[in-house]
C-alpha cells in the first residue's frame, strides 16, 4: 500500500509534466523549442556530430601527415575527417552552424544529405546554403514555422521592400521592387491571395510611393484602400482610360531622362539603358507601382467592340512591363486564373513578370503558367497545397530557384485603417488625378453626455 501511495504521489506530478510538455510543443511550438527541444537538439549534434558525417558520406580521408600524427601520439584509430564544424548558433526557431567543407566536397554533397541529416538530429528542416567558397551554412528549423506564421523582428525592409511572408526556413520573403520589378500572383478563392495583397499595399503605404490600382471586380479588393491610391478603376471601361494615361506618363519620364543624360528626343524608348534613379532626387519622378486584381477581367470579350478594347488594354500592358522599370513604374498582376486561353498576348505578358508567386489554384494548367517555365519542380508543389492553409503559397523567379512561403493574417479593417493614416503620403501627379477616387468621409462619433455627480442629501 505504501508503495503505491509512493508511485501515485510521484506519477502525478510526472504526468502533468509530459501532458503540458505535449500541450506546449502542439499550440506554442516556439516556446518548446526553446526550453526543450532546442537543447536536446544541439546535443545530439554534439554527440553525433562525427558519426553522422560518416554515415551520410560527408567525409573524407584523412591527409598523411595527420595520420602520421594520430599513430605517434595514440593507439586509436585513424577515422576519416568530417567537415570542420563552427560555432552553433542557437535561434528562436532553430540552431544555425557554419561547415568548413573537406578538400574535394561541394555544397551540393551537403544538400544531397540534409533529409538525412533533419532524422538524425531531430529537427523539422535542414537547409543549406553557401556562404562564400568551402563554407556552407547549416538552418536547422525546429518546427513547421508556417502552421503559424510570426514574421522575425528584424526584416531587410526598406524603401519599395516589403517583408509580405515568412520561408520555410523562416527567413522573411521580401518583395524587392527595385530586383524584381514585376510580379504575376496566381490564387483561387480563399487562398490568400486577397491577404498577399493586402501586405503588399499597406508595406508600401507609409513609403512615398504611388499606388494605383485596377480591380474589375467594382472594387471590392482595392476600394477599402482609396485613401492612400492614387487613381483607381473598378471596371474593364475605366482601365481602359486609366493604362494609356500610365503609358503617357512613362513616356514623359523618359522624356526626362533623354533631356538629362543629353539623349536625341528621336532614339527609340528600348535603346535607353539608364533609369530615374540615375536623375537627382529633387528630379526624381515617384515610383508608381500598378496593382491589377483579377487581370483575366481585362481579357474577357463579349462583343467586336470589347475585343478591340481588350486588345488595346493588353498591348498597353504589355508596353508597361517592357519599359516600366527604367521608369519607376511597376506591375502587380494578381488573377484566380491566367494561362494562353485567355487570348492574344497573355503569354507574352506572363514572359515580362520576373516574379511569381501561385497560391491553391483549382487546375494544374494555372499552376504550369505560373512556375512551369522557371521551376517545373515547384508545380508539385503548389498543386499539392492543401485548401485549409491560406495563405500558403509557392514563390519563385526567372532564377529558377523557389521556396514555400505563407503570409500572415491581416484583417481588412486593420489594413484600411494603416492606409487612411497614410493618406497625407499620396503624390501629387497630374497625370493620374482624374482617376483620383472618392474617400467616403468617416462618420464623427457624438460622445455621450457628462454625467455631473449629484450631491449627497439625507
Amino acid at each position: 500500500m505504501t508503495d503505491l501511495t509512493t508511485l501515485l504521489e510521484v506519477g502525478g506530478p510526472l504526468a502533468a509534466l509530459g501532458g503540458g510538455t505535449a500541450y506546449t510543443r502542439a499550440k506554442y511550438p516556439a516556446v518548446y523549442w526553446s526550453a526543450v527541444g532546442g537543447p536536446i537538439s544541439t546535443a545530439r549534434l554534439l554527440s553525433s556530430y562525427s558519426s553522422v558525417m560518416e554515415a551520410c558520406g560527408l567525409t573524407v580521408a584523412p591527409s598523411r601527415l595527420r595520420v602520421l600524427a594520430v599513430k605517434a601520439t595514440t593507439r586509436r584509430e585513424v577515422r576519416p575527417v568530417p567537415p570542420r564544424r563552427g560555432i552553433i548558433r542557437p535561434t528562436s526557431t532553430g540552431l544555425r552552424i557554419r561547415l568548413r567543407l573537406a578538400p574535394g566536397q561541394e555544397p551540393a554533397d551537403v544538400a544531397a544529405s540534409a533529409e538525412r541529416l533533419r532524422h538524425a538530429w531531430g529537427v523539422h528542416a535542414v537547409y543549406v546554403t553557401t556562404v562564400k567558397p568551402g563554407v556552407v551554412e547549416l538552418r536547422l528549423v525546429g518546427y513547421d514555422v508556417l502552421r503559424r506564421v510570426r514574421m522575425p523582428r528584424k526584416t531587410d525592409a526598406g524603401f519599395l521592400k516589403v517583408p509580405v511572408a515568412l520561408r520555410e526556413d523562416a527567413t522573411p520573403f521580401v518583395r524587392d521592387y527595385r530586383t524584381v520589378p514585376h510580379q504575376l500572383t496566381l490564387g483561387a478563392t480563399l487562398s490568400g491571395k486577397s491577404m498577399y495583397l493586402r501586405h503588399l499595399i499597406t508595406g508600401l503605404a507609409p513609403q512615398p510611393v504611388a499606388l494605383v490600382g485596377i480591380d474589375c471586380k467594382r472594387g471590392v479588393e482595392l476600394a477599402p484602400f482609396a485613401a492612400r491610391l492614387s487613381a483607381l478603376a473598378t471596371d474593364p471601361d475605366e482601365a481602359a482610360e486609366l493604362l494609356p494615361a500610365l503609358v503617357k506618363e512613362m513616356e514623359d519620364r523618359y522624356d526626362l531622362i533623354k533631356a538629362r543624360q543629353g539623349i536625341a528626343p528621336d532614339t527609340p524608348d528600348e535603346e535607353i539603358t539608364s533609369d530615374i534613379w540615375g536623375l537627382p532626387e529633387s528630379e526624381r519622378p515617384t515610383p508608381v507601382v500598378l496593382f491589377v486584381d483579377e487581370v483575366a477581367e481585362l481579357f474577357l470579350t463579349a462583343t467586336r467592340k470589347d475585343e478591340e478594347r481588350r486588345d488595346e488594354m493588353v498591348t498597353q500592358l504589355i508596353r508597361l512591363a517592357q519599359l516600366g522599370r527604367a521608369a519607376g513604374i511597376y506591375l502587380e498582376v494578381c488573377g484566380q486564373r491566367f494561362g494562353a486561353e485567355l487570348g492574344k498576348g497573355a503569354t507574352m505578358l506572363r514572359a515580362q513578370l520576373t516574379g511569381r508567386v501561385c497560391h491553391r489554384v483549382n487546375d494544374e494548367a494555372s499552376a504550369k503558367m505560373a512556375l512551369g517555365d522557371i521551376a517545373p519542380e515547384a508545380v508539385s508543389a503548389a498543386c499539392a497545397i492543401a485548401p485549409e492553409l491560406p495563405g500558403l503559397a509557392v514563390a519563385g523567379d526567372t532564377s529558377g530557384g523557389w521556396s514555400r512561403i505563407r503570409t500572415a493574417y491581416l484583417s481588412l479593417g486593420d489594413a484600411a485603417e494603416i492606409c487612411r493614416e497614410s493618406a497625407h503620403l499620396v503624390p501629387d501627379l497630374a497625370a493620374l488625378k482624374p482617376f483620383r477616387p472618392d474617400v467616403p468621409v468617416r462618420p464623427v462619433e457624438t460622445p455621450a453626455p457628462a454625467v455631473l455627480p449629484h450631491p449627497a442629501t439625507d
